[in-house]
């Protein structure tokens, strides 16, 4: 459905934020994952033709959107992570208007998605007084009015409430059924449930593609946990792939990632995806 061909984003001489990406990518929800500044909103607005790749190709359906960008802007959703309202307007007239912009003409659609994100009993109030979360579930039924092909959410779950959360991410998981869903974060338990695949990227790289499971698999066998005291634990910090530590008493619980029992009394534990990715993020800091 969506083939990137060496894509490369520069900012000036010295500043490249997406450096040489490709992927091809079908129906299902794709986790973009990787912390503030791995390149993941920039290479979103590329797809989302809001900005020009400084050399490479973006194929939807096989047409070259950088040349023919209305091939996917008529089937794309979109919601950016700095989503903003229309002070005068109300949370149904918000939607009215992008549904007009977008050539969506059936009012049930709109009644339809305000329902789904829980937004009907306050579609007559001003959208500008709506709380963080109310207005990323507005933002995300506008993403939604055009029934799109493709679904490219930056950040969605951005002050939303646990409850809000879980609601969404099964929301992406029912869209990602027969569409492709392109989500942005930096937060692993929003992908953990929902993800087909995971594109993990760091400092602008690619630096991996692969299902939840198989990344998960990646790492059986190198996540430990052992108590450590103050001073052991500044030397681990210095010469492992500590993960994480928790103060218990006058000692810590230390989980690591090594590929061999890193101290004798070490514990081998079944890695979470987050215990995965970690592990591989600093796998990837140790080569560069």
């Amino acid at each position: 459905m969506l083939e990137i061909r060496h894509v490369v984003k520069k900012f000036g001489q010295n500043v490249v934020a997406v450096n040489d990406v490709s992927l091809h990518l079908k129906q299902g929800v794709v986790g973009l994952i990787g912390h503030n500044g791995a390149g993941k909103t920039t290479l979103m607005q590329m797809i989302a033709t809001l900005s020009r790749p400084s050399s490479g190709e973006i194929f939807f359906q096989g047409v070259d959107i950088l040349k023919s960008p209305d091939a996917i802007r008529t089937r794309l959703g979109y919601l950016p992570q700095d989503f903003g309202v229309y002070p005068n307007l109300s949370a149904l007239e918000f939607m009215q208007y992008f549904a007009a912009l977008k050539g969506v003409r059936d009012p049930s659609r709109i009644r339809y998605l305000l329902d789904l994100v829980n937004l009907t009993e306050h579609a007559q109030r001003s959208a500008a007084g709506f709380s963080g979360g109310m207005r990323r579930r507005l933002g995300i039924a506008q993403a939604l009015l055009n029934d799109p092909d493709i679904l490219i959410v930056d950040e969605p779950t951005a002050g939303l409430d646990p409850e809000e959360r879980l609601r969404f991410r099964n929301l992406l998981g029912e869209v990602g059924g027969s569409k492709l869903v392109l989500m942005s974060t930096h937060i692993v338990s929003d992908v953990e449930s929902v993800a087909t695949e995971l594109a993990i990227m760091r400092a602008g790289k690619l630096i991996g593609f692969d299902t939840p499971e198989a990344v998960i698999r990646s790492a059986h066998g190198k996540i430990w946990v052992t108590k450590l005291s103050a001073l052991e634990l500044e030397l681990a910090r210095k010469h492992k792939q500590v993960l994480h530590a928790q103060r218990q008493g006058e000692a810590f619980v230390v989980r690591i990632a090594h590929s061999e029992q890193p101290y004798p009394d070490a514990q081998m534990l079944t890695p979470s995806l987050e215990d995965a990715l970690m592990a591989q993020r600093y796998s990837v800091q140790e080569v560069a």
